[in-house]
């Protein structure tokens, strides 16, 4: 292995504040990157016919943790910095921790497609490292002056394939994607200043893919990277069974011992992606609460307690891929939003 070309100064990684922290509590998670632009538009939500801010409503049962993206400089999407610190305090009001989602991109970035901001397109490698490592360092600045500091992060999105294509792109590029993510992690370092630190996600695409989860995250280790918790995306469809998601859990919990977390997963309350083959779980309202309860219940039973929650991919989301959501086109909220219910109430 070539020696990783270090861009910016090693001396900060070593200024990681000392106030670290802990192990986190058990996510009940929901990224809704969406929700604010759907309330804005005028989208009600409801629950048991009662209209609520929809942070209310995943609040009153059981959800602590909120996901958002950050897009660079988006233009067709919400996902800006303004918008993201704003939905971010809101959220922070009513008691959520925070999971900062950088994509480091204009658009979506996942293992399709990982395209470069376009003010950073024609950078040198260095010139990029620098910039992954200034724009995290400004962005975090802002969540913490804003008093919306996350309580963690990701750097990158789906990186299985890495990220800023075609410099980070891997397995070709190995030693720049290191080099990238380990400027991510100083900026946001460098960022939260002597505040507690927020904890690092590294997170993939392979909920149910031992195989390719142990070449990715052998590879990654090799390099020396500093993270604290194992992201994965389970959506059945495309990704495999139950017993595969609980093959992984296992094997990441005993190879890696690091925290994991399902940091994205949804089913459909109506028939989507099982039109011409029978599904896992039927796709109903029922049976989308099913398939939560029996992830929920996969990574609940990872070894050493090292499963530390799911994440629900956009349940607040309108327009076509609304059928992976917790409301009906009326706005009701479904079955599968009371899930938690019978874990968190007391």
């Amino acid at each position: 292995m070539k020696t990783v070309r270090w861009i910016v100064p090693v001396t900060l990684l070593l200024l990681r504040p000392l106030t670290i922290l802990g192990a986190a509590e058990y996510a009940v998670g929901a990224d809704l990157s969406f929700l604010k632009q759907a309330e804005d538009h005028g989208k009600s939500f409801k629950d048991m016919g009662v209209a609520k801010p929809g942070l209310e409503i995943f609040k009153d049962h059981g959800y602590n943790w909120i996901r958002l993206r950050l897009f660079h400089t988006p233009t067709d999407l919400p996902n800006s910095l303004d918008y993201t610190i704003a939905l971010a305090k809101d959220a922070k009001k009513l008691g959520y921790r925070f999971l900062l989602d950088y994509h480091y991109s204009d658009t979506w970035a996942d293992p399709g497609k990982q395209f470069l901001p376009k003010a950073w397109e024609g950078l040198s490698h260095a010139q990029l490292v620098k910039a992954v490592f200034e724009y995290t360092k400004e962005t975090m600045s802002a969540f913490h002056d804003a008093g919306a500091a996350p309580d963690m992060v990701q750097i990158g999105n789906e990186v299985v394939n890495g990220m800023l294509w075609p410099d980070g792109r891997i397995p070709e590029n190995w030693d720049n994607f290191a080099d990238l993510v380990k400027a991510g992690i100083a900026g946001v370092y460098a960022g939260t200043g002597d505040a507690p630190r927020p904890r690092i996600m590294i997170h993939i695409d392979r909920g149910a893919d031992k195989a390719r989860t142990k070449y990715f995250f052998d590879k990654l280790n090799s390099y020396g990277v500093d993270y604290d918790v194992i992201g994965q995306s389970y959506y059945p469809w495309w990704h495999g069974s139950l017993n595969d998601l609980r093959e992984n859990m296992v094997f990441m919990a005993l190879e890696y011992k690091k925290d994991i977390i399902v940091v994205e997963a949804a089913y459909n309350w109506r028939p989507a992606e099982y039109t011409k083959r029978p599904g896992p779980f039927p796709e109903t309202p029922e049976g989308q609460k099913q398939f939560l309860e029996e992830v929920n219940r996969v990574v609940q039973e990872t070894p050493n307690g090292l499963g530390k929650g799911v994440f629900w991919w956009e349940p607040a989301v309108t327009g076509p891929l609304g059928s992976r959501g917790f409301f009906d086109d009326a706005g009701n909220a479904l079955p599968v939003m009371t899930t938690f219910d019978k874990y968190t109430r007391h």
